[in-house]
């Protein structure tokens, strides 16, 4: 998922109130002395969303209003208590990338539960789901939040707050776990079930046919 962060006079991005990628509205403001004398005020934009509807205020080409989020918003797929604490780590991670990356790391350890694992131990249940098939990249992805996430709680050899970068690939990561072990089989299965149904039953009676031979 590709984020198109706010750029001025840009047509469509993501909005930084509802996440949303959406087209966009831009208004003109307009300034004077009176009513009779307003002209175009180029130094301030006001900015629509076209799916919330609501409007982002920008001066000389920036915008201030609501504060730029710099990393994307969370995918789709990602459940809603999961989402809950990746919206909060996205809405501090300017003001503190350490603090971003330990609520991702409860993030993480939520998600881990829809996955398959108990969420009480993030080691375990990654140990636990590698045993079960889990694909290597996924299992690298998991861990990289994993080791991080320990950092920004017990600071250890990485200091996140002086690499933010390290704490933004953070919500990338998890964005790739949650397509690769949430969307892509949900629209997999999706597609399947359309499938005549006795098209699928000789499928399944196939499949059974071969595991008892």
């Amino acid at each position: 998922m590709k984020y198109y962060p706010p750029k001025h006079r840009q047509e469509g991005f993501h909005c930084p109130h509802c996440g949303v990628y959406a087209s966009q509205k831009w208004l003109r403001v307009l300034s004077g002395v009176s009513q009779d004398n307003l002209k175009r005020d180029e130094r301030f934009d006001i900015c629509v969303c076209s799916h919330c509807g609501q409007r982002s205020y920008w001066y000389k080409q920036n915008l201030v209003d609501p504060p730029e989020v710099s990393v994307v918003p969370p995918h789709e797929d990602l459940p809603e208590d999961c989402k809950l604490d990746y919206e909060e780590a996205r809405s501090i991670f300017a003001a503190s990338p350490r603090a971003s990356a330990a609520l991702l790391r409860l993030c993480v350890q939520k998600l881990l539960l829809h996955l398959g694992g108990s969420g009480k131990n993030i080691n375990a249940d990654i140990k636990e789901l590698v045993e079960k098939g889990l694909p290597i990249l996924v299992q690298q992805a998991l861990d990289y939040c994993r080791v991080i996430g320990n950092n920004s709680v017990h600071p250890g050899e990485i200091n996140i707050n002086d690499s933010p970068d390290v704490a933004a690939s953070l919500f990338d990561m998890i964005n790739f776990i949650v397509e690769d072990r949430i969307t892509r089989p949900n629209q997999i299965q999706a597609l399947y079930s359309r499938l005549p149904e006795n098209a699928r039953s000789a499928i399944q009676k196939r499949d059974s046919t071969s595991s008892s031979a």
